[in-house]
């Protein structure tokens, strides 16, 4: 075999780096096998937690509205009802013929796919009111504003079971032929009162109901708003992101050609991002634990759980106070260090333990939780593990994993827990690259990944905190760092 003297300087490089290393350590317990490499225990790795509320976040433009009252007995209630503007039909100025008058109107709301709660026992009623401002007027469409409506005057309700999966029959109006059945998607059909609309709607002159924004000053928009009346409630998730959601106008008009003769038809009054605003109004009343933490100003509590909840509920602010200690303690001379010593983080895992019985059904545990930080100007940012790049857009980091499933938060059922991959934002913190202004954990959507408070979710989780001299079987929040120390 040749051997070069280029081959004889990398081999002597390679032994020169070698030589100069550490063993491994590990900080943290219960290790993966596959990654354990022989190690003290290091009291530094401690995760500290709080529970906070979450900000107040825009109501518009969601994948799926919240529409529900949870009554949960760890947590308190949830109600999050929907108001809405009704657009006109294709935009314009519709005709309802010669003498109409009106035999039904109808509020559609299909579902979305996703419920939480209890569907088998609980019974809703559910109010529809008309706004008394003309709501596409409003610029902020925070999740806290409660929308001023009409109460004195329900113009519908639905009283029952929701079934968000189930779908039925309805009857289609055919212009000039027999009426059909017809199998439609699920969602709640709530009638509504037809004089309101026949003086409302059908005897507006043609100037109100020729642009969406003159019927928008006339006809306000509608309230939906949810009660509970059985059973531990549940939050329904409404599809108004598409094209499904409407008002449903049927009545009768002269036929053009016989007088005498008079023909039914139907005309649909949009309801969706394309029609006008849509948002969601989300209201929390925390008990017992749950509100005590809440309240907690005293920044040296400490619990043994804390609370995650979606539809901008609750956050998790942690932090690990001593990561620059160890980095310290790493360059003293009885620890084997020096000044020029560095800690490389081979990988790091924020392990969060859900609490024993606290997801009991219907409550389950969130399918899966976001991890975010503080920028310095105290805006939510990806951590470096999980900032991918945005084609066209953003460059991102260059170390970021690009795959959520690496990068983590999706519930482990077996072993009960969450499990987040930091190595780079770790280092980072070590390193004194960033500053930790905040980092944050909280529930998020498991068909996305949301930095912002997610209410296109309604789970909840019960998560342990770190527990001090904790036995290698306790389950708690922990930080695991698989390193190795350079002198």
């Amino acid at each position: 075999m040749k051997f070069t003297k280029q081959d004889l300087l990398t081999m002597l490089i390679g032994l020169f780096l070698f030589a100069s290393c550490k063993d491994s350590n590990t900080i943290g317990l219960d290790l993966d096998s596959e990654f354990e490499i022989k190690g003290k225990l290091m009291d530094t790795t401690t995760v500290k937690s709080k529970t906070l509320t979450d900000d107040p976040t825009s109501g518009v433009g969601l994948l799926r509205h919240p529409l529900g009252f949870l009554n949960d007995d760890t947590f308190g209630t949830t109600n999050a009802s929907i108001s809405m503007a009704v657009g006109i039909p294709g935009n314009t100025y519709y005709d309802f013929g010669k003498d109409p008058a009106i035999d039904s109107a109808v509020l559609v709301l299909p579902y979305a796919p996703q419920f939480y709660g209890d569907t088998t026992t609980s019974n809703f009623t559910i109010k529809v009111n008309q706004l008394t401002n003309d709501i596409s007027k409003e610029t902020s469409y925070l999740t806290s504003k409660d929308w001023p409506a009409d109460d004195a005057n329900v113009l519908g309700s639905y009283i029952g079971k929701v079934k968000p999966s189930t779908k039925f029959k309805v009857t289609d109006i055919v212009s000039g032929g027999p009426d059909t059945l017809k199998s439609v998607i699920p969602q709640i059909r709530i009638p509504l009162n037809k004089n309101y609309i026949q003086t409302h709607i059908i005897e507006l002159d043609s100037i109100t109901r020729s642009t969406a924004n003159n019927f928008f000053k006339s006809f306000k928009g509608l309230k939906v708003s949810p009660t509970l009346t059985a059973g531990k409630g549940g939050i329904m998730f409404m599809d108004l992101y598409n094209t499904e959601g409407k008002l449903e106008i049927y009545y009768k008009k002269q036929n053009k050609t016989t007088t005498t003769a008079r023909d039914t038809a139907m005309v649909a009054f949009p309801i969706g991002r394309n029609s006008g605003p849509v948002t969601a109004t989300i209201k929390h009343a925390y008990i017992g634990d749950v509100k005590t933490q809440v309240e907690d100003n005293n920044p040296n509590s400490s619990y043994s759980v804390t609370y995650l909840q979606a539809l901008a509920g609750l956050k998790n602010k942690i932090s690990f106070p001593y990561l620059k200690d160890f980095l310290a303690n790493s360059k003293k001379p009885e620890n084997g260090g020096g000044p020029n010593t560095k800690i490389i983080v081979n990988k790091a895992e924020l392990v969060v333990d859900l609490s024993n019985g606290s997801d009991a059904l219907p409550f389950s545990a969130s399918q899966r939780l976001a991890l975010y930080r503080f920028d310095i100007a105290g805006q939510r940012a990806n951590v470096p593990d999980n900032d991918n790049s945005i084609q066209g857009v953003y460059n991102g980091d260059p170390r970021a994993l690009g795959n959520e499933l690496l990068f983590g938060g999706y519930f482990d059922s077996v072993n009960r827990r969450y499990i987040f991959t930091i190595t780079s934002y770790v280092q980072d913190l070590l390193d004194g690259k960033t500053e930790d202004y905040g980092t944050f954990l909280a529930p998020s959507s498991l068909t996305e990944f949301n930095i912002s408070p997610p209410v296109t979710s309604a789970s909840r989780s019960v998560i342990n905190a770190y527990k001090k001299n904790a036995a290698p079987t306790d389950k708690r929040l922990r930080l695991n760092i698989y390193y190795t120390q350079i002198n």
